[in-house]
């Protein structure tokens, strides 16, 4: 009696334990990878497949999993001391974008992949720059974005990653640099200003050489311009203001008035 009990508990026991072993290997063999990530699957440290998304099983003990994401990583590059083509020292940071694209090779062909393309970006960013002038850093920023992308982009497709935009964020220059350049601009800016009063002066003094013939060709519009400056003055001046009549207007006035007299009489 007693030992069909305790062969029976044995029974139980061994029943328990191989649930329990067969429910280790189960969550040992499942793994749930997200839509975002794929899962690089080594058997016995060879390379057998890219499994996901979704449920993957896997053998357990035997194969290893390794989770690598595909959302775009957004790489802030850090500040890098560089001395321009003119001999100028700036500081430089910039921002990569990036994606992988073959997870195998993300994983296989590099050891970290995220820190091997940062130092890679502030390489190429200090060549870069190093190799252009102050000016063409400052103007043209486009163009030395999209150079930047395409030596990032060439020198990591081997490891599976694609880069997608590298921007220049900011650029700091030196103190007295910055003062020599508000200097060229405040000049630059007086330039123009006088460029565009010489040009007025220009176009006025053309304008007045166009009216001087036409009153050359027609001396009453010397009278009529007269009295015109007469009703303005007597317009914006309260004050008894004595001007000197032309000989020629009082002639017309007094050919008239002899002209009336002889009429009348």
């Amino acid at each position: 009696m007693i030992s069909d009990i305790v062969y029976a508990i044995f029974n139980l026991g061994s029943y328990v334990g191989t649930i329990v072993i067969l429910a280790i290997l189960l969550v040992a063999a499942v793994r749930i990878v997200p839509e975002y990530q794929r899962g690089v699957v080594f058997r016995l440290g060879r390379f057998v497949g890219v499994k996901g998304p979704g449920l993957v099983l896997i053998v357990p003990f035997i194969d290893r999993l390794r989770r690598v994401d595909l959302r775009v990583v957004t790489l802030d590059v850090p500040y890098q001391e560089v001395i321009t083509k003119d001999n100028v020292p700036v500081k430089v940071n910039a921002v990569v974008y990036f994606r992988v694209m073959d997870p195998a090779k993300s994983i296989i062909e590099v050891e970290n992949h995220v820190l091997a393309t940062s130092q890679l970006s502030q390489t190429t960013l200090r060549s870069v720059v190093g190799r252009s002038e102050l000016d063409e850093v400052l103007s043209a920023r486009d163009k030395i974005n999209v150079e930047l992308q395409h030596i990032i982009d060439e020198r990591t497709d081997p490891w599976g990653i694609k880069v997608s935009a590298v921007e220049v964020k900011e650029l700091e220059l030196p103190e007295g640099m910055k003062r020599a350049m508000a200097r060229q601009a405040e000049a630059e800016r007086e330039r123009r200003a006088k460029v565009i009063a010489a040009e007025g002066e220009l176009q006025a003094a053309e304008k007045l050489t166009e009216a001087a013939k036409w009153m050359e060709e027609s001396p009453i519009t010397i009278q009529l311009r007269y009295l015109q400056t007469l009703r303005e003055i007597a317009s914006e001046n309260n004050s008894t203001t004595i001007f000197p009549v032309p000989i020629d207007l009082l002639g017309a006035l007094m050919e008239k008035d002899k002209s009336k007299t002889k009429e009348i009489s």
